[in-house]
C-alpha cells in the first residue's frame, strides 16, 4: 500500500481531540488511525509477592500532526506476542484511557488492531508533541467495558483535610514525619493513575474477600482484596503475604480510611467487577488509618441496568442489577472441569418493571446461605452476563448482595410490584437474539394457512407470530436427560452406578438435569401445524418443569402423567416462531421452531382487533 494510501487513512487531529476536546471526540473520531512510530518493552514490574509480573510495553503513535506517549494494557500484548505490531506500521485504536499528568499526555491503549492492509513506512510527516492540559482539566475517555456507569460531573476536585494522627504503616508503625502535618491532601479515586504520585484517598470498604492462597511450581502464597469508595468512584486494592498479614484485620468491610503509597496497576478485569481501568497493590510502603469522619463517604454505589436492556449488553460485561425474587431454585452442587472441585450454586429468578425476567445464579456460602423470601427485592453489584438461554447472570466471587436496600430504586419496584407487577406476565431473553425486539424487526402476526401458503422459511428464515390453540403433545421422548453444568446442556449418559456422564464437560453428575424437547401440534382457524420446543418454552406449556414431570413419571404414577398432559392441551398461547429449512437424512423440509411463547394479553389483542374493525371501516 503506497504512502499516500496510508497518510488518507490517518485521521490527522484525532489526538489533539483526545485530549483537548473529550466531549466530542467520539463523534469525531470514533476510532482513531495512527502510525507508530516506536516500541520498547519496560522492566518487569512484580507486585509484592504475586505469581509473576506482566509485561508491558511503551509505545509512540502519531497522527502526523501529533505524536503522544502511550502504554499498552497487559491485554493488548497480543499484538506484540503476534509479531503485529511493528515500528511503521498502521494501527486502529478501538479502546483507550486518556491522562494528562505533569504536563506530558499519556494514552493507555486497551484495544487495538494493526492495519496490515496499509502496510509499514517510515515515519509520515513531521509530528511534534503538544502541550498537556491542567491536571483538574483532563478527562479519562474510552470504555471500562461497565455497563450502566455514570458520568461523573463536575469531577471531584482534590482537597485538603485535617489529619489528627498518622498514618498507620504495616505492622503498625509509622513511617517518616511527613504525614504529622495539618493538612493532608485528598484525592478523588478516578483521578488515580499509574503516572499520579504522592496521592492520599478517603475511601469505604465496600467489601473485602478472605484470604486466598496459591500453589504455582516452587512459590506459593497467599492475597486478599477490597474494593474501595469514595464519591467520584470505586477501585480494587488487593494485598499480597506480608500486606495480606498487615491489613487484612485492619481493613473492615463498611469502614472509611485513609490510604496511600500504593502501586497502581492496569486493572485485572476478569477478577474484578468495578468500572475502573486500574487497580491498587498494597506495598511495603503503603500507609493506611482509619477516618475519624466515617459519614462523607457514601456506603455504595450501583450503576444499575434494567433487566429488559440485557441483551444490549456484552457478553461477559459486569453489570449492577436490581429485581424482585420471583423464584428461589433449591441448591444443586457441579463439578469443576479442570479441578474436580464441587461447588454449590441456586438459581434466582428476578423481574423488574421493563416486564422481564432473568435468572440469576449464585455460588458457595452465598448460595448455601440465601434465606430471602421470593417478593423481596435484591440488589446486586458484580453480576457476569452471559449469553446461556439468550441472557443470564451469575454473581461474580468479589460481587455483592443487598437484600431490601434502603434505596429509591428498591422503594420504586417494591411499590411497582404490589400495584400490579404481581399479577403481570414476564418475557425473557432466551432466543432474543433471533426475535425481532432484538433486531427491531416487527415480526408479523400470521394464521397456520398464511404459514403455509407464502411458503415462509422454504428460502431464508423467516420469523413470524403465531395465536393458536394447543390440541396434541407428543408425550413419548418429551425431554432428555441433560447436564447440569451452567452453558452446557448436552445429553449425558446413564452410566449404571448411578451416576449420569457428560463427554462435553468431561465430568460425572449424580443425577441429570431434565430438559424439555417437545413436539405440540397447534390448530387455529385455518389449519393445523407441528411446532418444536425446547425448555423454557416447555415449562410455560407444561406448568412444570422436565425435572418435576420426569420425576412424577419415574414413581409410576401414569396417571397422573396423562392428566397433566391433558391439562396443557387446550392452551390458547401466543408463539413466536422461526420457519427455517431443515435436512433430514435424504430428504428436506421447513421446520418450525418456537423462540418464546406467551399467555394471551387479551386487552392488547381485543385493541388489535378493534384497530382492525376501524382499517375495514366497520362501525358498531
Amino acid at each position: 500500500m503506497s504512502v499516500a494510501a496510508a497518510q488518507q487513512a490517518i485521521t490527522q487531529g484525532a489526538l489533539n481531540a483526545v485530549f483537548n476536546d473529550p466531549e466530542n471526540v467520539e463523534q469525531r473520531f470514533p476510532v482513531p488511525v495512527l502510525q507508530c512510530l516506536q516500541i520498547k518493552p519496560l522492566g518487569a514490574q512484580p507486585v509484592g509477592g504475586a505469581p509473576g509480573p506482566a509485561e508491558r510495553y511503551r509505545v509512540v503513535l502519531s497522527d502526523i500532526r501529533n505524536y503522544v506517549q502511550c502504554m499498552l494494557a497487559t491485554q493488548a500484548n497480543h499484538v506484540i506476542h503476534d509479531n503485529q505490531l511493528d515500528r511503521g506500521c498502521i494501527v486502529r485504536v478501538k479502546s483507550y484511557s486518556a491522562n494528562a499528568v505533569k504536563g506530558k499526555n499519556i494514552l493507555i491503549i486497551l484495544d487495538l488492531e494493526v492495519a496490515t492492509e496499509l502496510g509499514k513506512h517510515d515515519r509520515i510527516g513531521e509530528p511534534a508533541p503538544f502541550e498537556a492540559k491542567p491536571a483538574s482539566e483532563a478527562s479519562a475517555i474510552g470504555g471500562s467495558g461497565f455497563y450502566g456507569a455514570k458520568t461523573e460531573t463536575p469531577t471531584p476536585a482534590i482537597k485538603s483535610e485535617p489529619m489528627s494522627s498518622r498514618m498507620t504503616a504495616p505492622g503498625g508503625g509509622n513511617r517518616g514525619g511527613s504525614n504529622t502535618r495539618g493538612n493532608i491532601v485528598i484525592y478523588p479515586i478516578e483521578s488515580l493513575s499509574p503516572y499520579a504520585h504522592k496521592w492520599t484517598i478517603k475511601a469505604r470498604v465496600t467489601s473485602k474477600s478472605d484470604i486466598k492462597t496459591w500453589h504455582k511450581g516452587s512459590s506459593e502464597g497467599k492475597l486478599f482484596s477490597v474494593n474501595l469508595l469514595d464519591e467520584s468512584g470505586e477501585i480494587k486494592a488487593t494485598g499480597f503475604n506480608d500486606q495480606c498479614d498487615a491489613f487484612y484485620e485492619l481493613l473492615q468491610e463498611g469502614q472509611v480510611y485513609y490510604i496511600s503509597n500504593c502501586r497502581v496497576n492496569m486493572a485485572k478485569k476478569q477478577f474484578s467487577n468495578l468500572p475502573n481501568d486500574y487497580e491498587l497493590a498494597f506495598e511495603r510502603e503503603t500507609l493506611i488509618e482509619k477516618a475519624e469522619d466515617q459519614a462523607s463517604v457514601p456506603q455504595v454505589r450501583f450503576n444499575f441496568v434494567n433487566i429488559s436492556e440485557l441483551q444490549s449488553v456484552d457478553k461477559e460485561a459486569t453489570v449492577d442489577v436490581i429485581g424482585v425474587l420471583k423464584e428461589v431454585g433449591e441448591v444443586s452442587q457441579i463439578v469443576a472441569k479442570t479441578t474436580g472441585k464441587p461447588y454449590e450454586k441456586r438459581e434466582l429468578t428476578l423481574v423488574d418493571d421493563s416486564q422481564f425476567s432473568v435468572r440469576l445464579t449464585i455460588w458457595g456460602a452465598t448460595a448455601t446461605n440465601f434465606n430471602a423470601q421470593p417478593e423481596s427485592v435484591v440488589a446486586f453489584k458484580g453480576v457476569k452476563v452471559s449469553d446461556f438461554g439468550g441472557r443470564s447472570l451469575s454473581l461474580l466471587s468479589s460481587g455483592t448482595m443487598t437484600l431490601d436496600p434502603d434505596i429509591e430504586e428498591a422503594h420504586r419496584l417494591k411499590g411497582w410490584y404490589d400495584s400490579q407487577g404481581r399479577t403481570d406476565n414476564f418475557n425473557t431473553h432466551n432466543n432474543m437474539a433471533s426475535l425481532g425486539a432484538a433486531t427491531g424487526r416487527q415480526d408479523q402476526t400470521k394464521c397456520i394457512s398464511q404459514v403455509k401458503d407464502e411458503h415462509l422459511g422454504m428460502e431464508d428464515t423467516e420469523y413470524f407470530t403465531l395465536i393458536a390453540t394447543i390440541v396434541y403433545i407428543k408425550q413419548d421422548n418429551f425431554a432428555y436427560p441433560a447436564c447440569s453444568t451452567e452453558g452446557c446442556n448436552k445429553k449425558v449418559v446413564d452410566q449404571g452406578d448411578g451416576t449420569w456422564r457428560c463427554e462435553k464437560c468431561d465430568i460425572n453428575h449424580a443425577r441429570p438435569q431434565y430438559r424439555y424437547i417437545m413436539s405440540v401440534n397447534v390448530n387455529d382457524h385455518t389449519g393445523q401445524l407441528w411446532l418444536s420446543c425446547f425448555d423454557d418454552v416447555g415449562r410455560i406449556i407444561m406448568g412444570m418443569s422436565a425435572d418435576e414431570l420426569m420425576e412424577i413419571k419415574e414413581n409410576d404414577d401414569e396417571r397422573r402423567v396423562l392428566s397433566i398432559f391433558e391439562a396443557a392441551n387446550c392452551s390458547k398461547l401466543s408463539f413466536q416462531c422461526r420457519a427455517k429449512m431443515d435436512t433430514y437424512g435424504e430428504n428436506q423440509r421447513v421446520r418450525y421452531q418456537v423462540m418464546r411463547a406467551n399467555p394471551l394479553d387479551y386487552r392488547s389483542e381485543a385493541l388489535k382487533l378493534a384497530d382492525m374493525i376501524k382499517q375495514f371501516g366497520i362501525s358498531s
